[in-house]
């Protein structure tokens, strides 16, 4: 009877490892392979390529709880437009990816084009990937401000410009 004991014994205790083992191996298995962009990822370029596999869904947030998450449904990779900022983003699967962040660093860029036959004409661009705002001073003294939007030019007159991040 003992040697029936321990046999049953050593085929339970194969059966529970054997069932620990499949487990780990389907959970592991069923969680997203996240590819990119890496954990801590930091740019200036606005334009960001998410790369995973078996996940359904992308979940993008500006706070660590996921309180009020973007939830973008596709497979595999998606290249997403995103304003400058900290992110915290994670791949939904049969089971959720670990969370990463990306940054995304703001970059001040006004361009300034002089306009043919003008005296004081300027052609004021914004070549950064924030708005900005645009101080235009004549005689030294501030003449008006104008908001900027990206990619966005006006045609104005005089003599200094200066550009800041809006906000």
């Amino acid at each position: 009877m003992e040697i029936n004991k321990k046999i049953i014994y050593g085929i339970d205790f194969l059966i529970i490892v054997g069932s620990l083992i499949t487990l780990i191996v389907m959970f592991g298995y069923a969680r997203p392979l996240v590819i990119g962009p890496i954990d801590n990822y930091n740019t200036t370029n606005n334009s960001v390529l998410f790369t995973f596999e078996k996940g359904k869904a992308i979940l993008l947030d500006d706070n660590i709880e996921f309180s009020s998450p973007q939830r973008i449904f596709v497979e595999n990779y998606l290249v997403l437009h995103l304003e400058p900022g900290k992110y915290y983003w994670k791949i939904e699967g049969a089971l959720p990816s670990t969370v990463r962040t990306l940054t995304i660093n703001s970059i001040v860029d006004l361009k300034l084009r002089k306009i043919e036959g003008g005296k004081e004409e300027y052609e004021v661009v914004n070549a950064g990937n924030t708005q900005l705002d645009v101080d235009i001073y004549h005689n030294d003294n501030l003449n008006r401000t104008l908001v900027l939007d990206i990619d966005e030019s006006k045609q104005v007159s005089g003599e200094a410009f200066v550009g800041r991040q809006n906000g």
